[in-house]
C-alpha cells in the first residue's frame, strides 16, 4: 500500500474506530444515567441513619462497575450478547428475550448519540492534545444531561471533577489561558448564583437548582469566561423556546419546573466545538469584528 492509499484508508478506520468507541462510551452512559442516582439517594439515606442502630439499612443498589445489568420487569439477567450497543437491541426487535417486556428506545439512542457526539469531537480535534479532554467533557455533559431530564439533579460528584479537570487542562493551555479559565469558573457560578436570588426575592420561587451554577462554572473552566455569554444566550433561547412550545402544548403549566442543565450542556458542548466561529460570524455580521 503506497502513500496516498494510506491517506485515503486512515480517515475511514479512524470513524470506524470512533463510531466503535462512542457506541461503547454510550452503552456505560446508560448505566451511569441509570444506576448513578439511586446510588447517591442510597449513600445519602445510610449517612443520615448509620448513627441510629434502630433504622434499618435497604440492600444497596447496584453499583456502577460491578452488577449485572437485568431486566427491570422479569429481572433476567442480560447475557453479554444481549448488551451489544443498537445491534443487541435491534436483534430484540426492542423487547426482552425472557418476558417479552419492552426496551425504552432511549437506551439505543443514547449509545447512537454519544458515537455521533464523537465523530464529531473528533473530526473538530483530530489528533491532538485536547482531543482525550474534549472527548471526557462531551461525555459528561451527556450523562448529566439525561440524569437532570429525568431526577432534575446535577450531581457534585460529576460537576466539581469536571470544573477541576477544565482548570487542569487549562493549565496546559489546553482550551484557553488558565487566567480566562479562573475567572470563567468564578464568572460561570456567580452569573446564576445571582439570577437565581434576584428571581427568588422578585418571585418568591426559585428559578435554578444549584447544580446548575456549579455546572455552568465547570463550562467557564473549560472554555473560559469569553464563552459565557455565547453559553448563556444558546441556553436560554433554547430552554425558552422548549418551555414555551411545551406549555403551548398542554403538556408543563406555567409553574412547572423545566430542567435547565440540559441546555447548558448543549451549549457548552456547541461552543467547544463551533464557539468561536459563531462569535466571529456574529461579530462580522454586526461589523464589530
Amino acid at each position: 500500500m503506497d502513500y496516498l492509499d494510506l491517506l485515503t484508508v486512515m480517515p475511514t478506520v479512524t470513524g470506524l474506530l470512533g463510531l466503535l468507541l462512542g457506541l461503547v462510551v454510550g452503552s456505560f452512559l446508560n448505566v451511569v444515567i441509570f444506576r448513578l442516582p439511586p446510588r447517591l439517594a442510597y449513600q445519602w439515606q445510610y449517612d443520615q441513619t448509620v448513627s441510629d442502630s434502630s433504622q434499618v439499612i435497604e440492600k444497596p443498589p447496584p453499583g456502577i462497575v460491578l452488577g449485572r445489568s437485568h431486566c427491570p420487569t422479569c429481572n433476567h439477567v442480560i447475557r453479554w450478547w444481549e448488551n451489544i450497543p443498537v445491534l443487541s437491541f435491534l436483534i430484540l426487535r426492542g423487547r426482552c428475550s425472557n418476558c417479552q417486556a419492552q426496551i425504552s428506545i432511549r437506551y439505543p439512542a443514547i449509545e447512537a448519540f454519544t458515537a455521533a457526539v464523537t465523530l464529531a469531537v473528533m473530526w473538530r480535534f483530530g489528533v491532538s492534545s485536547v482531543l482525550v479532554p474534549a472527548l471526557i467533557f462531551s461525555w459528561t455533559l451527556i450523562a448529566l444531561t439525561f440524569i437532570d431530564l429525568d431526577h432534575f439533579l446535577l450531581p457534585d460528584v460529576m460537576t466539581l471533577p469536571l470544573l477541576w479537570l477544565g482548570l487542569l487542562v487549562n493549565l496546559a493551555g489546553g482550551f484557553c489561558d488558565i487566567h480566562s479559565a479562573v475567572i470563567g469558573a468564578v464568572a460561570g457560578y456567580l452569573t446564576l448564583w445571582i439570577v437565581y436570588h434576584l428571581y427568588r426575592v422578585i418571585t418568591g420561587r426559585t428559578g435554578f437548582g444549584h447544580g446548575d451554577f456549579k455546572l455552568l462554572a465547570a463550562l467557564g473552566a473549560w472554555l473560559g469566561w469569553q464563552m459565557l455569554p455565547l453559553i448563556i444566550l444558546l441556553a436560554s433561547v433554547v430552554g425558552a423556546a422548549v418551555g414555551i412550545g411545551m406549555i403551548t402544548a398542554g403538556r408543563l403549566n406555567s409553574r412547572q419546573p423545566l430542567p435547565f442543565g440540559p441546555y447548558l450542556a448543549g451549549a457548552g458542548l456547541i461552543a467547544m466545538l463551533f464557539g468561536q466561529q459563531l462569535v466571529n460570524g456574529y461579530l462580522r455580521f454586526t461589523g464589530l469584528g
